[in-house]
């Protein structure tokens, strides 16, 4: 199992749990404003509840809340979610490197704990694939310990949302803080020129494109930040791309 007791003993579990610690109050804040927004859709309470225990997907949730509550066709609701979600495909890409050691099943569980703050923040922490079982170990633990505090955050939260949705003002705009704690993790990853750059480039295009229907402004900007990008080292000399 991936939460095993072997996972939670080494200290690597503590580390990413901790490290977590620091952005929670952001995710929290995030999944408290979810809870509420899923509660006020005009969904059944039973829905509301499964989707707050079960559903670990943040913007793309937020995203298909509202066409849910209006009774949009559902292939509209799942093209949405879709196109939001795809920023994760990136996340597979990168982190398939540190997961192929392990059976089909933990990669799965895996996959659903991942969301974007654990990610950020494991390959942060571990920026190269583990080369020995010790250290693949330590990787996982971390990840474990991360997953932990994100996931209890977020699903807490929600549900948290949902039973005092009458008592919370969306006006109060806490969904807000999940926002600046990427921005935060964002900034501390934006290490290399080219990191800032890539940044930069998908932000500014995310923002001209904001009217594209389907949330597709952030596909968009991850695609042309990526080829950009990719086009640059082609032509760049490699201590200049470290640069």
């Amino acid at each position: 199992m991936f939460f095993s007791r072997s996972q939670r003993q080494n200290p690597a579990y503590r580390q990413g749990f901790m490290e977590m610690l620091t952005v929670a109050p952001g995710i929290a804040a995030w999944g408290l404003m979810t809870g509420v927004a899923m509660a006020t859709s005009g969904m059944r309470t039973p829905d509301v509840l499964a989707m707050a225990l079960l559903v670990f997907a943040g913007s793309s949730q937020l995203a298909a809340i509202p066409l849910i509550g209006a009774g949009a066709p559902v292939w509209v609701i799942l093209a949405t979610a879709f196109c939001v979600n795809l920023r994760v495909v990136g996340f597979s890409a990168q982190l398939r490197s540190y997961l192929m050691h392990l059976p089909r099943r933990q990669r799965l569980v895996v996959g659903y704990f991942v969301a974007d703050l654990t990610y950020f923040l494991f390959i942060k922490r571990y920026p190269v694939p583990a080369t020995t079982e010790a250290e693949r170990a330590d990787q996982m633990a971390y990840l474990a310990g991360n997953a932990t505090v994100n996931w209890l955050s977020w699903t807490g939260c929600s549900v948290l949302g949902v039973v005092l949705a009458n008592y919370i003002p969306a006006a109060w705009g806490l969904g807000f803080a999940g926002v600046l704690a990427l921005t935060g993790i964002l900034c501390s990853l934006a290490t290399s020129r080219m990191r800032a750059f890539s940044a930069g480039i998908g932000a500014v295009v995310a923002i001209m494109a904001y009217a594209l229907p389907l949330k597709l402004n952030i596909l968009l900007a991850i695609v042309l930040s990526v080829l950009l990008c990719m086009l640059l080292e082609s032509t760049m000399a490699p201590a200049t791309v470290e640069e």
